[in-house]
Order: structure tokens, then C-alpha cells, then sequence
């Protein structure tokens, strides 16, 4: 049957997007900590510490997955994760916020003329959401060290 194989798919779609978005955050922290603040829902020392640790929590929520070890737990927090930026995109755009959302690094107050992308933004994080809900339902996938260190069920079970 094919439920492993989108189940590995999905992993890998969370997975990867999760890295990607860590990464250059990881790599300006300063930057992801301004793209926190923007939001104006956090008190100042809870968001530069979100802003801290967010791109180090993504990152490995993204290696978990795509690895595929402790698959289910990962892809739940990875689905929680993709929930609080809908709930933040939503709230921006509630709020009449002009922001970059700061999911792929940059973030903070948008150029004049510029124009936020919240609606594309909230999409694809749902339909991140989806990936996780489908992978938490369906762990471990096709190709998963969860399967390979007895953590999971077996490539053949998974049938």
C-alpha cells in the first residue's frame, strides 16, 4: 500500500522545510529574535528567548523527521510548532502588523510599499500542519531509523 511511502514524503516535505527555516535563523540569531518581536505577543525577554531557541528547535525537529526517529513525537511538536505560526501569522494580520513573518530568516518591520504575504504564509504552514497530522497518524514511513532500531513499526507492518 502507498500509506508508507506519503508518510515518508511528509516527513521529508516537514522535515526539510523545518531545516530550511532553522537554518537561517541559526545562523543570525539576531535577526530571528527582531523577526520575534515583530509580533508583539511575547514580553520582551520570553521573545528573545523564543528568538534564541526556535531555530535550534527546528532544526532538530527537521533531522528527526527526515531521519525519521522518534517520528511520531516530532512530527506532533513539529504540527505545534506550524500551529503557533498560523496562530502568530493570524494575529499579525488581526493586529494590522506590517511584518516580514520571519519563517525563512529575515523578519521585522516590512519596507514601506512592501506588502505582507500572510494568507500564502498561513497556508503552506497549514498544509504543514497537515503533513504532521498525517505523519503522527501513519509513523514511522518507508526508511526510518524509528523502524530500523525496533522503535517503530516494520516496513512490512506498515503495509
Amino acid at each position: 500500500m502507498a500509506i508508507p511511502w506519503v508518510t515518508t514524503v511528509a516527513r521529508l516535505i516537514l522535515g526539510v522545510v523545518l531545516i530550511a527555516a532553522g537554518l537561517p535563523k541559526f545562523r543570525d540569531p539576531i535577526q530571528s529574535v527582531t523577526a520575534v518581536k515583530a509580533y508583539q505577543l511575547l514580553p520582551e525577554s520570553i521573545a528573545t528567548t523564543v528568538g534564541h531557541l526556535l531555530p535550534i528547535a527546528e532544526i532538530i525537529l527537521g533531522i528527526l523527521l527526515v531521519v525519521g526517529l522518534l517520528t511520531r513525537i516530532s512530527a506532533v511538536l513539529g504540527g505545534l510548532l506550524m500551529l503557533a505560526f498560523v496562530f502568530g501569522i493570524a494575529w499579525a494580520w488581526a493586529n494590522g502588523l506590517k511584518i516580514d513573518c520571519g519563517c525563512f530568516g529575515g523578519g521585522g518591520q516590512l519596507a514601506a510599499g512592501q506588502e505582507p504575504t500572510y494568507l500564502l504564509d498561513i497556508v503552506r504552514d497549514f498544509g504543514l500542519v497537515v503533513c504532521a497530522v498525517w505523519i503522527a497518524l501513519f509513523a514511522p514511513g518507508r526508511l526510518a531509523l524509528d523502524t530500523k532500531l525496533g522503535l517503530g513499526k516494520s516496513e512490512r507492518e506498515n503495509d
